[in-house]
């Protein structure tokens, strides 16, 4: 009951870090990457020596091709993404690279993006989001539809659709924080926005609503038992809910979460900030549907029965 009880210090709590995450997204924007704006990638490996970092950045600098984003990729090979590059352009960044030779080095891959392919994977990116939350409206406006018909004494029911929507709020507040987040690595790391992201903004939208869904549906059954468990008040029937659910939820994210942070340290370069992202979207999802789901469905059950 400890929950339910100080609902709305948690309440205002993901209120304070949503709004502080769209503030980060409206300050420090997203880093758009080729994926979605069109460009250049290409992917080097040496064959003895990495050359540092900062020295090739600023040779390819003086080569005054635009902005040019060089990462490090596994032990001795660099990931440079671009403005879309001519034949002469590339062979020109390749002779930079190898120092004039003084370096050998092996182009593993190159692919160039066009704009309207960007432009393609930004709308089917769009799309597959919001398909995403109306399914999951769908499917627990579906899976509970009988439980506004389950209410304690005295008292409406909250209709299934309020369960859904109620979901979708916490499944925006699971991936709005991750997001700003996101933002300030894009800001002073360089991150880019790519096809990666979108995954794990439909992984946390997935892993996220599993939590929320369980603890509704332990909602729903202690409903259906409440004669049993001697309680009237729909407030402790959720706050008995959460006390059998909230171990279980903590547990299963936690084990999902130690194997990301592994990912995060000791995985390759290319996954790191798709493993932070994911980390994120699973801590808060977590918080999301203990402190946030359940003290939401309490309100709105109290809100419906003033009126």
């Amino acid at each position: 009951m400890f929950i339910i009880k100080y609902k709305k210090i948690f309440i205002s709590i993901s209120i304070v870090l949503v709004l502080l995450s769209i503030i980060s997204l409206f300050v420090f924007k997203l880093n758009i990457g080729i994926d979605f704006k069109g460009g250049a990638y290409l992917e080097v490996v040496y064959k003895m020596e990495r050359p540092d970092q900062d020295a090739l950045m600023k040779d390819i600098e003086e080569l005054n091709l635009g902005s040019i984003l060089v990462q490090p990729t596994g032990d001795l090979g660099y990931i440079l993404k671009s403005r879309d590059l001519t034949d002469s352009e590339r062979s020109l960044v390749l002779e930079t690279l190898a120092r004039d030779g003084q370096n050998e080095l092996e182009e593993k891959s190159f692919n160039s993006i066009g704009p309207s392919v960007g432009k393609e994977l930004t709308r089917k990116a769009i799309v597959a989001i919001i398909l995403v939350s109306l399914a999951i409206i769908c499917f627990i406006a579906f899976a509970f539809r009988k439980v506004s018909h389950l209410s304690t004494i005295g008292r409406q029911g909250v209709a299934s659709w309020r369960y859904g929507l109620i979901a979708i709020v916490t499944l925006l507040h699971d991936v709005l924080i991750p997001v700003g987040i996101f933002s300030v690595l894009s800001h002073f790391y360089g991150v880019e926005v790519d096809t990666l992201f979108v995954v794990a903004v439909l992984t946390i939208l997935g892993l996220s609503v599993s939590d929320t869904i369980v603890i509704f549906d332990r909602i729903r059954e202690n409903l259906r038992d409440q004669s049993s468990l001697k309680v009237i008040d729909f407030s402790e029937i959720v706050g008995r809910s959460l006390d059998q659910s909230y171990a279980r939820s903590i547990s299963t994210s936690l084990t999902v979460i130690l194997v990301l942070l592994a990912l995060v340290f000791f995985g390759p370069a290319s996954t790191k900030y798709f493993a932070i992202m994911l980390t994120t979207g699973m801590f808060f999802g977590t918080y999301s549907s203990i402190f946030l789901a359940s003290p939401l469905l309490v309100l709105v059950e109290e809100w419906q029965n003033k009126k």
